[in-house]
């Protein structure tokens, strides 16, 4: 009668909280997809679904890579604040555990856990896996909205794992010249070298990870010296490799195997950045699945041209907006 009385039931459900607990894999995290297909919470399942689902809870397919694990996280903590059930709550803390018993001693985190074949085990920022990561247990450490429902216990352990984060993140941002600059989309578990990971994501400076990174890194109270260094590092990084005076536009393209392209255009008005910057060069390239570089966008296939964010505006609102505040509050 209480539950009633305040506004909600203790037997309610959320229909897609309930297929985020059959996907949990034993192990604590979720997989991105089963059998090469999106995993989708919408849907509801068949009862042989269900029994196959609960069949695979053992497989060691899960990961951070596409928000996987994390999504799941975030909208169980949601789910439980609405609904209060238990179920919600125990299934995000397992949650919390799996990141936490994947990270490496050195802060890092593999795209895959316990999966460690091909590129898995590498130290991942690749479309801002480990970010996530940290944003989610930072959220936990100081107790944010929902996130206060986790038991105490996870409050050190979060922080703990949010400052070993940061320190591979200062680790892993590559100086050249003796200047700081960016990060590259893998490192090495081990050495924390930059690492290439699928054939075309070769070794270089990522703008799209960067930019989250060093957006993850302002929201930081009382930033270190280290934290600021890095973040000026990086920001002169995004002025001096800005591309002035282009946009990019997907257009569709009838002669094309995709039936689509992209392609770069003259315009004033607008500024882009690539998606790779050689190292030592800051010159952009790109590369097709063959693995070959290339410095013109043109070069690579129609798939991998139009498959694929090779260009985009990922630094402009740290430059416009967020950097000169944080330079009032830092300086």
């Amino acid at each position: 009668m209480l539950s009633s009385f305040f506004g909600y039931s203790q037997q309610q459900k959320d229909s897609v909280a309930e297929n985020m607990l059959r996907y949990q894999r034993y192990n604590g995290g979720w997989a991105k997809a089963v059998h090469g297909q999106k995993i989708s919470y919408d849907h509801a399942l068949t009862k042989e679904q269900v029994n196959q689902v609960v069949q695979e809870k053992n497989l060691n397919d899960a990961t951070i890579d596409n928000k996987a694990t994390t999504k799941e996280i975030n909208y169980l903590f949601e789910a439980f604040g609405k609904t209060r059930d238990s179920a919600y709550l125990l299934a995000a803390e397992k949650g919390l555990d799996y990141l936490l018993n994947a990270q490496y001693d050195n802060g890092g985190w593999p795209q895959y856990y316990p999966d460690s074949s091909l590129y898995r085990s590498q130290v991942t920022f690749n479309d801002n896996a480990i970010i996530n990561v940290l944003i989610l247990l930072n959220n936990v450490a100081n107790k944010k909205s929902v996130f206060a429902a986790a038991h105490a216990r996870y409050i050190p352990r979060c922080r703990m794992a949010v400052n070993k984060g940061i320190d591979c993140i200062l680790k892993t941002q590559i100086i050249v010249n003796g200047q700081k600059t960016a990060w590259n989309q893998q490192y090495n578990k081990t050495t924390l070298l930059p690492e290439k990971a699928r054939s075309f994501e070769l070794v270089g400076l990522a703008a799209s990870e960067s930019a989250a990174i060093v957006a993850f890194l302002m929201r930081i109270p009382k930033p270190s010296i280290a934290i600021k260094t890095a973040i000026k590092g990086a920001m002169t990084w995004f002025e001096q490799v800005a591309i002035k005076g282009y946009r990019l536009d997907h257009i569709i393209a009838a002669d094309q195997p995709t039936g689509k392209d992209a392609i770069v255009v003259k315009d004033p008005n607008s500024t882009l950045w690539a998606r790779y910057y050689e190292i030592e060069t800051n010159r952009p390239f790109f590369c097709g699945r063959n693995g070959v570089k290339k410095y013109n966008l043109k070069e690579i296939e129609n798939e991998r041209r139009a498959g694929y964010s090779w260009y985009g505006t990922w630094p402009a609102r740290l430059i416009e907006k967020d950097y000169p505040r944080w330079l009032l509050k830092n300086e």
